[in-house]
């Protein structure tokens, strides 16, 4: 057994953390608004502060990681998030007059350790030698997907059978998560992690093209998987007329179970990441193309459950390709990944809103509607869905950039 093993399970824990805390509080957003009145902005707003949070500490991490103690920070990592959990889930017990500042509080506290995760827990599983860190590496992300799909599931079962207002035992349940990886990292030897020595030493890194190529590569990743899986359940039930609870189901759950799906195989047969991106970029442009146009109900559903193995592979893989392209960054180049990942996934979704709401309000727009016996909001998401495709297809040269370079950068390597 390998002496890196427990720190394995830890970090699978660790990821598994980040389903829940990047899924909660969407999945209890219709329960906030019937049991505190709170408003659907204020409720999208968690989703920023936790995107902003996360992005923070990704740039934090990008140019000071040398000041600070990155086993330690590991280890802290499940410690902050169980803490946030805690928040969440008893602020309204102790101040039920201030819910919303205990959920703020509570996202700001298991989002800053969500930052770390993505900056920290994928060079601990690089840095393990392993007989192909590739597949490893995706292994690794699947976890998180198939880490949503139980979140989903379990918590739309909870919510069923035990009523919406004991929730908050939903949210101290999940705290077990990152408590098991707390325990599981206590005592367990860490692989060496390289950090620049100084601010200018990461400054240097970006002026080297690779670095600024793989930035762009997970940017356009993280805005093609984390805009549908945003937007497709209120999608299928707005635009396409699904109910909203197959909406969630099949919306969310099957989107993340073709993601981890993705993930697995890749896990297991994969090769070749720059090419799989390629490929990935392209089936993704093409669903969200089905999604928007398609008159059917269900040829739609289809193409946003299958969006989900398409991006499978464009965030983790834009990392195997950094790690393999930039071998000596360490710690800075996944947190630099971290923050364009988390960039494109925080401000796509929120453009794809912004033009959706903006679309359905026109009122030219409003009689072509009338025109297509659809109301103004389905042409809006719609057109939101179309900006969206924009997205993958701009990846799509990128990839095929990286593809087209692989062979001689293998051969500048030598």
């Amino acid at each position: 057994m390998s002496v890196y093993n427990r720190v394995k399970y830890a970090c699978y824990t660790t990821n598994l953390s980040m389903s829940v805390v990047g899924n909660l509080s969407p999945v209890l957003f219709l329960t906030f608004h019937e049991l505190y009145g709170i408003s659907f902005s204020l409720l999208g707003l968690l989703v920023l502060v936790n995107f902003f949070t996360q992005l923070l500490v990704d740039l934090l991490l990008s140019f000071f990681s040398h000041r600070f103690n990155i086993p330690l920070l590991v280890k802290l990592t499940p410690v902050l998030c169980s803490c946030g959990l805690l928040v969440y889930a008893i602020w309204p017990f102790l101040l039920p007059e201030a819910v919303y500042a205990g959920l703020i509080v509570g996202t700001v506290i298991f989002a800053a350790a969500g930052g770390l995760c993505e900056v920290l827990i994928s060079p601990v599983i690089a840095a393990i030698p392993a007989e192909d860190p590739d597949r490893e590496m995706s292994k690794l992300h699947s976890v998180y997907a198939w880490g949503v799909v139980g979140v989903i599931l379990l918590a739309t079962l909870f919510l069923l059978f035990c009523g919406k207002k004991n929730w908050q035992y939903l949210a101290l349940f999940f705290t077990l998560i990152p408590l098991l990886s707390a325990v599981l990292f206590a005592g367990a030897k860490l692989p060496a992690l390289e950090t620049p020595e100084k601010v200018s030493g990461a400054l240097a890194m970006l002026k080297n093209k690779q670095v600024l190529i793989c930035v762009a590569a997970i940017f356009f990743g993280g805005a093609a998987e984390c805009t549908m899986a945003q937007w497709c359940s209120g999608y299928l039930e707005q635009a396409l007329g699904i109910p909203k609870i197959w909406g969630d189901v099949f919306g969310v759950a099957v989107f993340s179970l073709m993601l981890g799906l993705g993930r697995t195989l890749y896990s297991k047969f994969g090769k070749n990441p720059d090419r799989v991106l390629l490929m990935g970029g392209m089936g993704a442009a093409v669903c969200y193309l089905v999604a928007a146009v398609s008159p059917f109900p269900l040829v739609g559903l289809l193409a946003c459950a299958f969006t989900g193995f398409c991006v499978s592979m464009l965030w983790p893989g834009s990392l195997i390709v950094a790690s393999s392209r930039v071998p000596a960054g360490g710690v800075f180049i996944y947190a630099l990944m971290a923050a364009g990942g988390d960039m494109g996934a925080a401000v796509v979704p929120q453009l794809l809103g912004i033009i959706t709401d903006a679309a359905a309000a026109n009122p030219a727009l409003a009689s072509l509607a009338a025109n297509w016996d659809m109301a103004p909001e389905q042409l809006g998401m719609k057109l939101g869905m179309l900006v969206g495709m924009l997205f993958p297809l701009c990846g799509i040269a990128v990839y095929a950039y990286l593809v087209k370079s692989r062979k001689r950068f293998a051969e500048k390597k030598e």
